[in-house]
């Protein structure tokens, strides 16, 4: 990790315009959850609702997106890409530095807000807030990865990261079986209900499944980030 990437992209990531930006997926959360907490209604059914298909269906992939392109993506398209890539510093080094500042926003300004949520909604019975947490901490690694990746390949990012997260895993996931499988979502889910107790989150993917599937898209869209940005460099310099 290069401390001078890593400020950097921080300051960028954190400024004045972005900042109040990703303010605005806990503060939402945590109106919505201290609003729900004085109904009458079924808690264990809120905190499913809330946690479940609010803040990891929706909040936290659009979380992801901002932060995961907001790394890299206004970069390249602004060009001061370059005099980053002129340093004597591996590419690899570059994506790795990026992608560990972005997790580490997208955990603080998400998997802290659920685990707030979920003791102000119901406690820590059955293991429902942390259980949730653990699924936004990973499934807040893979859309971090995912989303750099797509600033990293494309210019249309936030409009590809947008067709993932809301077409395919929202609306896609919800009616066919098969596509839920292919969902980051669901991957969290299947992790945060091998936390919590038994039958109080369900998941249509086993866990088994779900940590390599979170491991590869971490792994591979660290990759071929890293080979794209040196690819960026060869043509720079031809």
């Amino acid at each position: 990790m290069n401390p001078t990437v890593a400020r950097l992209t921080l300051r960028g990531l954190l400024g004045r315009r972005r900042g109040l930006l990703l303010l605005v997926v806990p503060v939402l959360l945590l109106l919505v959850s201290a609003l729900a907490a004085g109904s009458d209604g079924n808690k264990h059914d809120l905190v499913v609702n809330i946690l479940g298909k609010l803040a990891l269906g929706t909040l936290l992939p659009i979380l992801g997106l901002v932060v995961g392109t907001g790394a890299i993506a206004t970069e390249i398209d602004d060009g001061s890409i370059v005099y980053l890539l002129a340093k004597p510093l591996p590419r690899w080094k570059i994506i790795t530095t990026k992608l560990t500042v972005a997790i580490g926003i997208t955990w603080a300004f998400s998997a802290v807000p659920v685990l707030v949520s979920g003791l102000l909604l119901y406690g820590s019975k059955e293991g429902l807030a942390l259980a949730y947490t653990v699924a936004a901490l990973v499934a807040g690694a893979a859309y971090s990865a995912l989303f750099l990746l797509l600033g990293v390949v494309t210019r249309h990012a936030v409009v590809a990261g947008l067709a993932y997260a809301l077409v395919w895993e929202a609306v896609i996931g919800n009616f066919v079986e098969g596509a839920r499988k292919l969902s980051i979502q669901q991957w969290g889910l299947a992790v945060a209900e091998s936390v919590a107790a038994d039958g109080s989150i369900t998941s249509v993917v086993s866990l088994g499944a779900a940590v390599p599937l979170l491991l590869l898209v971490a792994v591979a869209a660290t990759v071929l980030a890293s080979v794209k940005l040196a690819g960026l460099t060869l043509a720079s310099e031809e």
